[in-house]
C-alpha cells in the first residue's frame, strides 16, 4: 500500500469526491450545531464546492482516492462576500481530511501548498477563519504561525468565528517547504 500523498489542483470530476471528503470530515461538528445551524454551514460548504468564486481548488491525492481538500480564494469579498472585513490577500477556507486518513500530515501540506501559491501571487499575508469547536484545527493553525488576526473575527450566529492570518514574509512562514508530493507519512 502506497504512503505517497500527491498534492494537486482538483479536476471538475473531483467535486463530488471533494464533497464527500468535506462532508465526512465536517460532520463531526454537526454536534455543536443545532440542527437548522447545521444545514444551513453543510449546504454552504456544498455551495462552495460546486460554485466558482475559489481562485484554486486544491486535493491531496492517496491511493488515487482524494483524501483532503482546501479552496483558496482572493479576498474577504471573494470567500464569504464580506468586503467589510478588509482582507485583501488570499483566504483559505474549507480545509479538510478524511478522517480515516488523519494523522498523516496531510494538512500541513496542504497548507505548505496554500502558502507556496499564496507567496506565488505576490501576496504578504494569508488569512483564515476557524471557531473553538475545531480545537485540533487551531492547534495546528497556531503551531504552523498563524496568529490572531482579531479585526477579521465575525459571528455567524451566536458563533464567533476567529480570524487567523500567517506573515507570508517574516522568517517562520519562509521555513514552509513547497512539496508537491510527499512520502513517508
Amino acid at each position: 500500500m502506497s504512503k505517497e500523498v500527491i498534492i494537486r489542483d482538483a479536476l471538475d470530476r473531483d467535486r463530488d469526491a471533494i464533497a464527500a471528503v468535506l462532508l465526512d470530515a465536517y460532520s463531526q461538528y454537526s454536534a455543536y450545531l443545532s440542527e437548522a445551524f447545521w444545514l444551513e454551514y453543510r449546504n454552504s460548504i456544498l455551495d462552495s464546492v460546486h460554485g466558482d468564486a475559489p481562485a484554486a481548488r486544491i486535493v491531496a491525492e492517496t491511493n488515487q482516492q482524494i483524501a483532503g481538500s482546501m479552496l483558496l480564494f482572493t479576498s474577504s469579498e471573494a470567500a464569504y462576500g464580506r468586503p467589510e472585513l478588509g482582507i485583501h490577500a488570499p483566504v483559505l477556507r474549507l480545509l479538510a481530511v478524511s478522517p480515516s486518513a488523519r494523522g498523516r500530515g496531510i494538512a500541513t501540506l496542504l497548507i505548505s501548498e496554500a502558502v507556496r501559491r499564496s507567496r506565488e501571487w505576490g501576496a504578504a499575508s494569508l488569512h483564515l477563519h476557524t471557531s473553538d469547536m475545531m480545537a485540533s484545527a487551531i492547534k495546528l493553525y497556531e503551531h504552523l504561525g498563524f496568529k490572531r488576526a482579531y479585526e477579521t473575527d465575525i459571528m455567524n450566529g451566536e458563533t464567533l468565528v476567529k480570524g487567523y492570518r500567517l506573515d507570508l514574509l517574516s522568517s517562520p512562514a519562509q521555513g514552509f517547504a513547497q512539496p508537491l508530493s510527499a512520502t513517508g507519512f
